[in-house]
């Protein structure tokens, strides 16, 4: 029996996506934040204000192909870290809007 490698043991993989998403907050507040990598059940994100631990947000991202609609979600903050100039968010997806 080996050990499998950290990376191995999620059930989906991320995709490095790098690209520009919209949060908005429980008060109605946007921001322009840059989506670093996506998986099936969560997402990382980079933004220039804090964002706390726990806090409800909305996500969408724009689609770059008209056949696909834009990626919206209900996610919840599950860490948010100094980085650089801004924080880096780890977040859970709670719900896919259709």
């Amino acid at each position: 029996m080996t050990m499998k490698d950290y990376s191995e043991k999620r059930d989906f993989h991320r995709m490095q996506v790098n690209t520009e998403i919209q949060i908005t907050d429980s008060s109605g507040q946007t921001y322009t934040a840059i989506c670093r990598d996506l998986s099936g059940t969560g997402m990382q994100l980079y933004v220039e204000q804090p964002i706390a631990e726990g806090t409800e947000i909305q996500t969408l991202m724009p689609s770059t192909n008209e056949q696909f609609p834009p990626f919206e979600t209900i996610c919840k903050v599950l860490r948010s870290t100094p980085e650089g100039e801004g924080f880096l968010l780890g977040i859970t997806i709670v719900k896919v809007k259709h």
